[in-house]
């Protein structure tokens, strides 16, 4: 508490001796809900003796074993147990890195299926009082989703219920989606692989299964356990009989120790403004009129724990709102239909907090933290706008916020500068989990959690004006549904360093470096460093091939900025290649990807090669060391000419390169173009 009164000090807000009487009825009221909040916590000591003990606990990062990243992805409060580490009288499914299936947007590629009645129990690795489990149930036959009872029991303590539901889950169809699972192709003039044709244009018309493309299956849910748990308890979560659930799959666990809620003293109270923390009615207005007095007297806005109603976009700058932490306020709400689209072309409104618009100026001095926001978006209108966090945000900070079920997590649309997120986590999203959108300079976001975004899960786009001099550093993407989990497209002195990202699952893979989407070119300084990708390099169901764990992609224009390195990166059992660099087939004779230069990686498990070169330029390639390659090192196709003189892609070895992948013949621009290598799956990754 004293640490965040220093924080709110420093920020140029009045210390708490100096603030006025008026607010100071409420301090009673906020201890008051904190010590009810805080009653829900006990003591790692108080923990009931002899509790039933399970098999060893297996602690994973990304299905991964811990040591395998350490000082990469987010520092975060909870530990990560994988489902299938656990004991269970269910079936374990996969691995598979198929897309549309259960098995192939699981954490780590497997997960528990459990029917009516069964069971996975898992030890606890630490004490916990509060669990994360991610899981999948069945949609609807019509789609729209159901709700179904899992049963958490947690050592000797009574048992409690946790009710799922599929309503944020099972998307169909081409982009940008559908829930209907009998709905017709949206797109028959797009080709599809499933009959490798366009099925307008084809004579007699397919017959393409229903559902379509089913996918985005998963979704989480937090429990605050009423009491603090001793490591070595067990946690075992049961379908039950009679469930309306033909059966829920299990994928991980996350234990977590949560602190007790937090109290801001004297700061502004939103219960005085009529705030409603039982959630019954609307708090939208009262939140206005507290965020109003707040930046009148600058003094902090508080968020007591509880629930709040708020149905449309709450307008900030110039003010700080706390919350008591994100398990204790929640700010809540329902999707809102508009009678008249808004100027913007949004049929939709919904809970989120947003700046103003930077062509109004943008707001400024917002610091938002502790608190989580609850969206109530089902399906994908990409000109709604219905995200978490948005607008343009200067000289801001965000911080500790859970944000699920809206559209985008964060979508901010600069020119903005000086925004800083960090310890975030980022949720079961139906777009992107972040981006950088449009001349956003100066800005970072740092040791946050991205897991199951439907788009890129942190990307900077650089559309129309350039961003400059962003960072995403320290954080962990779990199974991005689609595209990337960390995309950049155009930009000038970037970087992408220290991240954790696994589990791609289709039309992108762990990184992306792409002059796609109308994006400025990449200028300047270009940095992707000390990165680990572990699953990752997809099949791209458009191209039909299988990507690289990094890839670089020449579209709108070549790929040439000055300085462009690759550093220190880890690509751990990628599905296909570990580096790709492609240009898409009609401007492969218009654009090039130069000056790449890789250094000090670490190539551990390919499905085929370590680099898949299927564009004009060249790249260079030092201390990149490969083990458990499935294919030939490199393979060269270049714009596919097949020219006497060799490939238009050119490697240069600068030595140090070990494992063989980069032999001398292959060297500069030999032809070893196997369009569809086929694939090896390399053994799990192991220490260096």
């Amino acid at each position: 508490m004293r640490n965040l009164v220093d924080g709110l000090r420093r920020r140029g807000h009045p210390s708490p001796e100096k603030v006025g009487a008026p607010m100071s009825r409420s301090v009673p009221r906020i201890l008051a809900a904190a010590l009810v909040a805080a009653a829900l916590l006990v003591p790692p000591g108080a923990a009931t003796a002899g509790p039933p003990r399970g098999p060893a606990p297996v602690v994973t990062r990304a299905g991964l074993d811990p040591a395998l990243v350490a000082g990469r992805g987010a520092t975060v409060d909870y530990v990560e147990q994988e489902a299938e580490q656990g004991r269970t009288t269910g079936t374990v499914i996969g691995p598979d890195r198929s897309a549309y299936t259960l098995a192939g947007e699981a954490s780590g590629r497997r997960a528990v299926r459990l029917l009516p009645g069964q069971y996975v129990e898992l030890a606890l690795p630490r004490a916990t009082n509060a669990l994360t489990v991610r899981y999948s149930i069945p949609d609807a036959p019509g789609g729209g989703g159901i709700t179904a009872p899992l049963r958490v029991a947690v050592g000797h303590a009574p048992a409690r219920t946790m009710t799922l539901t599929s309503q944020y889950a099972w998307l169909y169809n081409q982009y940008p989606f559908t829930n209907d699972p009998g709905a017709d192709l949206l797109h028959p003039d797009w080709w599809i692989t499933e009959c490798s044709c366009v099925p307008a244009a084809t004579t007699p018309a397919p017959v393409i299964s229903k559902p379509f493309r089913p996918h985005h299956f998963y979704d989480e849910q937090r429990l605050l356990l009423g009491r603090t748990h001793r490591a070595g308890e067990v946690v075992r979560l049961t379908a039950p009989r009679g469930t309306a659930a033909a059966w829920t799959v299990i994928d991980l666990v996350d234990a977590h120790l949560v602190a007790p809620p937090r109290v801001v003293p004297r700061a502004v109270n939103a219960l005085s403004f009529g705030a409603d923390p039982t959630g019954r009615r609307e708090s939208a207005d009262a939140f206005d009129r507290a965020v109003a007095y707040a930046r009148r007297v600058d003094r902090p806005l508080y968020l007591p724990p509880g629930t709040y109603q708020v149905n449309r976009h709450i307008i900030v700058d110039d003010v700080t709102i706390a919350g008591a932490g994100s398990w204790y306020t929640i700010v809540r709400g329902r999707e809102v239909a508009l009678d008249t689209p808004a100027p913007d072309g949004s049929r939709h409104t919904g809970v989120g907090f947003y700046g103003r618009d930077a062509a109004d100026g943008g707001s400024s001095d917002v610091h938002l933290s502790g608190f989580a926001i609850e969206g109530d978006v089902r399906e994908r209108i990409d000109t709604d706008q219905v995200n978490a966090v948005g607008g343009a945000l200067n000289h801001s900070t965000i911080d500790t916020l859970y944000l699920h079920h809206t559209k985008v997590g964060m979508w901010f649309d600069g020119p903005m500068t000086g925004l800083r997120v960090t310890n975030t986590v980022i949720a079961d999203q139906i777009a992107d989990g972040l981006n950088f959108h449009t001349g956003v300079t100066h800005s970072s976001v740092t040791n946050s959690v991205v897991r199951n975004s439907g788009d890129d899960a942190l990307a900077m786009w650089s559309e129309g004006t350039a961003n400059a001099s962003n960072t995403f550093a320290y954080n962990t993407v779990q199974s991005p549904v689609l595209a990337n989990g960390i995309a950049l497209y155009g930009g000038t002195d970037l970087t992408v360093a220290h991240n954790l990202i696994a589990d791609p699952v289709r039309e992108g893979s762990a990184i992306q470096v792409g002059s796609r989407f109308g994006a400025e070119p990449f200028t300047g300084r270009l940095r992707i460093t000390g990165n680990t990708t572990v699953r990752a390099g997809t099949y791209d169901l458009n191209w039909n091939i299988g990507l690289g764990a990094i890839w670089f992609y020449a579209l709108d224009r070549s790929i040439d900025a000055a300085d462009i390195q690759v550093t220190g990166d880890a690509y751990l059992d990628s599905t296909y290649n570990a580096i790709m660099l492609v240009s898409d087939w009609p401007v492969k004779d218009s654009v090039r990807i130069d000056n790449v230069r890789f250094r000090d990686i670490r190539v551990d498990g390919t499905g085929t090669s370590v680099v898949s070169a299927r564009t004009a330029g060249g790249a260079s390639f030092a201390n990149v060391d490969a083990r458990n390659v499935g294919a030939v090192g490199v393979n060269n196709c270049g714009s596919f000419h097949f020219t006497p003189a060799g490939s238009e892609f050119a490697l240069t070895d600068l030595g140090g390169n070990d494992g063989g992948w980069l032999a001398p013949w292959l060297l500069p621009n030999t032809i070893t173009c196997d369009d569809r290598p086929p694939v090896v799956p390399p053994p799990p990754p192991s220490r260096w």
